[in-house]
């Protein structure tokens, strides 16, 4: 699934078709903004240039990082580990992050400015103690679906526009899955921000355009 990926030229406009496209909002949570147990720099900046995307979209899917206490994936889980540093499970590698978006926390809970009025769905993820999950897709054992796919095909979506926090992660693996199941998958690079840890955001970005993901600004919609 090669392809190459596609800036707006000179004011191109993309027109939504209001039945099968999807606005899909990556985890606009309190612990990705700032303040929180695992902020996103500038992470809260997203919530207008959303809220003004999704006035466009009659079909709009949240996803929300969702950990029990005690989660793998958090650092304070493995003894002599600091959070940033990786782990071996089951799985495979996972870096350990500090405790985030425990279930019940406010921190878990979406940016008090997000507009959550339009969304049809809400996808949470993680909540298996044992494994960590980064795609709206799968958990990150990459076999174990959320249900997403089925519910997507069966609204008849055929391009999924990406937004949120934080791009080098779960936006991309998001992404990624996305043109696994053969959709039309773009990333509204200004509705989102990354963590970029060690080089991951221009990582992010060539996984991106190998796998055929259109990078598009706002703009293109607005």
């Amino acid at each position: 699934m090669n392809g190459s990926t596609t800036m707006p030229q000179n004011g191109d406009k993309i027109d939504l078709q209001s039945e099968t496209d999807v606005l899909l909002i990556i985890d606009v949570q309190n612990d990705f903004c700032p303040g929180g147990a695992l902020a996103v720099p500038q992470g809260d900046e997203v919530v207008p240039v959303i809220n003004g995307l999704s006035t466009r979209f009659n079909h709009v899917v949240l996803t929300q990082d969702w950990h029990t206490p005690g989660h793998q994936s958090f650092a304070s889980s493995h003894d002599g580990k600091d959070p940033f540093q990786t782990a071996h499970l089951p799985y495979g590698e996972q870096v350990l992050w500090p405790d985030h978006c425990v279930q019940g926390t406010p921190g878990a809970n979406f940016h008090a400015d997000l507009q959550t009025d339009r969304a049809q769905m809400v996808i949470r993820k993680g909540f298996r103690p044992q494994m960590d999950s980064y795609s709206a897709f799968y958990e990150n054992d990459h076999m174990t679906a959320t249900g997403l796919t089925g519910y997507l095909r069966q609204r008849g979506a055929k391009r999924l526009f990406l937004v949120g926090l934080a791009t080098d992660f779960c936006v991309l693996y998001s992404a990624l899955d996305a043109r696994h199941a053969r959709f039309e998958t773009y990333v509204i690079d200004d509705a989102c921000r990354a963590i970029d840890l060690e080089g991951s955001l221009a990582q992010a970005h060539a996984a991106m355009e190998r796998e055929g993901v259109h990078r598009i600004t706002s703009e293109a919609l607005l």
